[in-house]
């Protein structure tokens, strides 16, 4: 019935901020819808930001920046993200490390965004 997601609401305090950080540090491409809410492109899906006072509707419950666990894959290798995130100066909370991603074995590296939600980044695990 399903095939997957089209989009995932990611709920931040400033749109201008979030845009900065997944465009900059994460390369993602951004599309402004208006200006509460912008889509950073994400393979063929997108990370709709919301502004957390939005009243856009209908929305979660109870939207709150910093709720999102998010993980996706990198094509890069790990060590060359590290060294991206590195002369950005983005801190690296954990990794790389080994995990379960939905498809096997992973490495990931573990990082927070401008609104405390947690991005981590995979690659599979070469055996």
């Amino acid at each position: 019935m399903l095939t997957g997601p089209d989009h995932l609401v990611v709920t931040v305090d400033d749109i201008p901020v979030a845009v900065d950080f997944y465009t900059r540090v994460l390369g993602l491409e951004a599309r402004y819808r208006d200006n509460e809410r912008v889509d950073l492109m994400l393979g063929d899906m997108a990370l709709r930001l919301h502004q957390c006072d939005t009243a856009a509707s209908p929305k979660a419950a109870r939207p709150t920046p910093g709720s999102i666990d998010l993980c996706v894959r990198s094509v890069l290798p790990l060590d060359e993200v590290q060294a991206h995130l590195s002369a950005l100066q983005v801190p690296i909370e954990a990794g790389p490390v080994s995990r379960q991603g939905a498809n096997g074995p992973i490495v990931s590296l573990y990082l927070r965004d401008p609104d405390g939600n947690l991005i981590e980044i995979c690659r599979p695990e070469r055996s």
